[in-house]
């Protein structure tokens, strides 16, 4: 075979193999989406943490207390 055809073939194969790749790719994420989906309506549906309740005292309090 003439080598500007065998780098032709090199040359599409090399882009083939990269679309290839981007075809799984965005299939995979096509796969995954149901998933993530309900994923992300599990974490957001979640109620918001409670407070927690801010200390009766203060550390100049504590430093009276025990005379430090």
């Amino acid at each position: 075979m003439p080598p500007f055809i065998e780098v032709f073939v090199i040359i599409f194969s090399m882009m083939g193999g990269f679309f290839l790749v981007f075809l799984l790719m965005y299939l995979l994420a096509l796969l995954l989406a149901p998933i993530e989906r309900g994923l992300s309506r599990l974490i957001w549906s979640e109620p918001p943490a409670k407070p927690s309740a801010p200390p009766k005292s203060s550390f100049k309090d504590f430093s009276r207390k025990h005379g430090t």
